[in-house]
């Protein structure tokens, strides 16, 4: 009997306890999440001791992994704090820590020896022998560099042991940096990148000053196109599927801790649908790329790219002409439950109005265009629209929903 290759894992990023619900009811077979310290998404909502210990319980009870994130890079003052923060996550009882720093490693062997250890893409890991350093060293995973190709994967995959696994970023935002290591925003704002505080100024615009001509800005053009020199499209491999997986990668992992719920449902079910797609049979994979590039186009994003996977990147990963993002859904809410009246409860995210189409986005890789029936207040008033950003609503679509389905809008 042919033996058919293991799955690898779809690990997909969470902000908050909602967008975490939704990760896992959207296909996720793992998610990434930050305390309130000691991760790289100091401005991303991040998780209360609560709200993990929730997630956490959430996420087991449909079985999927969580994964905690304290990947800065510590200063003298952190230590104490990092040893305090891994005696509190031990109740938890997350399945992994995802760390850089060999000081913080080395704290979370002592206070938490059975948890797994991830080491983060912070630490540089773009070689075989930097996969066993750690390896000996007791980690399970080793997230590789971003620099990196699927030829060299496929490399180090060759040389390490079985049992210590390849996670790779597959989908979303790419540094300037290497590896994520920046001091632009440390230079400009005084918010360092490595403990969390990151400003994206690689987003921004240039230009140049001379010295004796102050205040005479000069563009600083790479080519033609603009002055975006290190504004880099966003990662997308869902074309390339079969290719990831031959490369011996354990761990697809989606980039996104700042995300919203409608971006991460709509990448994770995507994803979720080419894995098992190709699992069942690769032809039926190739059968869908038009519909898998269709759908991961209805998120918020950047122009895409394949980043370092094929050879090192030349101009055309660069966005010259602008730092903003394509939009073509607006995201609405996400369906709760039902109320007496055959109701359901929203916090609504943007404003929509009764007699409006919009569309039910849900789990199973269906979207269903609906008309907007009727929208009531929390004391049962019928309402013409919503437009209070997080008001509590209840909505009458005209079909039955769902818990967790997600509604959007088309943008004309």
């Amino acid at each position: 009997m042919e033996q058919r290759i293991r799955l690898p894992e779809l690990l997909v990023p969470a902000s908050s306890l909602e967008v975490l619900q939704i990760a896992v009811i959207f296909g996720a077979d793992a998610v990434y999440i930050g305390g309130e310290a000691f991760g790289l998404r100091a401005k991303a909502k991040n998780f209360s001791k609560e709200e993990m210990a929730e997630g956490i319980r959430f996420a087991h009870a449909h079985g999927v992994k969580v994964y905690v994130t304290a990947n800065i890079l510590a200063h003298n003052e952190d230590l104490d704090g990092v040893r305090n923060y891994f005696q509190e996550l031990e109740q938890m009882e997350p399945d992994a820590l995802i760390i850089s720093d060999p000081g913080v490693f080395q704290i979370a062997r002592e206070v938490l020896p059975q948890m797994e250890i991830h080491i983060s893409t912070q630490a540089n890991n773009t070689n075989y022998g930097t996969y066993l350093f750690w390896h000996q060293l007791g980690a399970k995973r080793v997230v590789s560099a971003r620099e990196l190709s699927l030829k060299e994967i496929r490399e180090i995959r060759d040389h390490i042991p079985d049992d210590l696994e390849i996670e790779s970023f597959i989908h979303g935002a790419m540094c300037i940096s290497y590896s994520g290591r920046c001091l632009l925003s440390n230079f400009f704002t005084g918010r360092d990148a490595n403990q969390g505080a990151c400003t994206h100024p690689c987003r921004w615009k240039y230009a140049v000053v001379e010295e004796t001509r102050p205040g005479e800005y000069m563009p600083v053009y790479e080519n033609e196109r603009g002055t975006y020199i290190f504004n880099s499209k966003d990662l997308c491999m869902i074309e390339h599927i079969p290719d990831l997986i031959a490369s011996g990668m354990d761990s697809l992992k989606i980039e996104g801790r700042m995300k919203t719920a409608l971006y991460v449902a709509t990448v994770a079910r995507t994803y979720r649908k080419a894995l098992d797609d190709w699992a069942k049979d690769p032809a039926l994979y190739e059968a869908n790329l038009e519909w898998y590039k269709e759908e991961i186009g209805k998120c918020t994003y950047r122009d895409f790219t394949t980043g370092f996977y094929y050879g090192k990147p030349d101009h055309e990963t660069q966005i010259y002409d602008n730092n903003t993002y394509i939009k073509n859904y607006t995201y609405l809410g996400i369906v709760g439950e039902m109320d007496g009246q055959g109701r359901y409860r929203i916090e609504q995210k943007n404003k929509f109005s009764v007699g409006e189409i919009i569309e039910v986005m849900k789990p199973n890789g269906q979207n269903v265009s609906v008309q907007v029936h009727g929208i009531y207040n929390e004391e049962g008033e019928a309402m013409d629209s919503a437009p209070h950003p997080k008001q509590i609503l209840y909505i009458d679509l005209g079909m039955p929903l769902d818990q967790y389905d997600i509604l959007r809008r088309k943008e004309e």
